[in-house]
């Protein structure tokens, strides 16, 4: 929850047309000042736009706004809980966000977060549309799901068995609520979430594993600047999965923090203080770095027209 009277911040919630004419459920949170960037964040499975409270209250006194959406089938949007037709929906939908904020913060330069399937999301988006994602900053994977996931081998095997004949059959993932973080008090606040699933379809499952093997055989393109963030300890998805990914980015730009004792949510486990201020090092820095480049681009493209 986040205490909108001690850091002020003023918030926003409302809805977009997603991929179907599905309108999908968002929220931004911006400071009283002007606004200097927007951090976008895309969520993981089972959770919703409303878990990022401690990102929140750190950057909106930094003058960022903060913006996420509810994934279909998550938190308030519409739609079978844990399910996709096709992994294209998640692409499109987050497309249609960010033309949102586009249209709502004109002038602010913009960064992408995605946590754990959000990171999957994100790195997919970011590789299909090259041309679109060169106006971000950059790019934060926070926990990303590239490698193992903490979902049995059985519950895998059933959901590729289903997912031609049976997409829409619906298992509860399994995943141990007790590896989301070591505070207790998140673990109790995540037991009573009521918009929070545990659940996934058998094409959801096809589909995530299908397009993680994609971003992976792909990841020599990558061209922005990467941050990735990971717990140590992360039984969710394990940090093996992003270290064999950041090898292969070939782009210069990238950096890879890892803190040995933590679990999957870094934005609230113990030290999230810590991740938090890593990840505003990160953005300061390459808010400037990044604006010049596209200002030099953008010179260089209207002199060759």
């Amino acid at each position: 929850m986040i205490d909108h009277s001690v850091c002020k911040v003023s918030h926003k919630e409302g809805t977009f047309r997603g991929v179907g004419e599905l309108e999908l459920y968002y929220q931004s949170w911006y400071p009283e000042a002007k606004v200097k960037a927007v951090l976008a964040i895309v969520h993981g499975i089972g959770a919703h736009s409303g878990r990022y409270g401690n990102v929140v209250e750190h950057l909106i006194p930094k003058e960022y706004a903060v913006y996420s959406f509810d994934l279909r089938g998550h938190g308030h949007s519409p739609g079978q809980r844990g399910h996709i037709n096709s992994w294209a929906e998640f692409r499109e939908d987050l497309q249609a966000f960010l033309q949102l904020i586009k249209t709502q913060q004109p002038e602010s330069p913009i960064f992408i977060l995605g946590h754990s399937l959000g990171s999957v999301i994100v790195l997919d988006y970011v590789l299909r549309y090259p041309q679109e994602a060169s106006a971000l900053q950059g790019v934060i994977a926070l926990a990303p799901a590239l490698g193992k996931v903490g979902v049995s081998k059985t519950r895998l095997i059933l959901g590729y068995l289903l997912s031609r004949v049976w997409p829409r059959f619906t298992l509860s993932t399994g995943m141990d609520l007790s590896a989301g973080s070591r505070d207790e008090k998140v673990l109790a606040a995540y037991a009573q979430d009521e918009l929070r699933h545990t659940l996934g379809s058998a094409r959801l499952a096809t589909e995530f594993f299908a397009t993680a093997a994609w971003v992976n055989a792909h990841v020599t393109d990558w061209q922005l600047p990467l941050l990735i963030l990971h717990g140590g300890a992360d039984r969710v998805t394990l940090p093996e999965g992003g270290e064999i990914f950041y090898q292969q980015v070939t782009y210069a730009d990238k950096l890879r923090i890892v803190y040995p004792e933590a679990y999957h949510e870094l934005q609230n486990d113990l030290n999230y203080q810590e991740v938090l201020a890593d990840l505003e090092d990160w953005l300061e820095q390459h808010l400037s770095s990044r604006t010049e480049l596209i200002t030099q681009r953008h010179c260089e493209w209207s002199k060759a027209e």
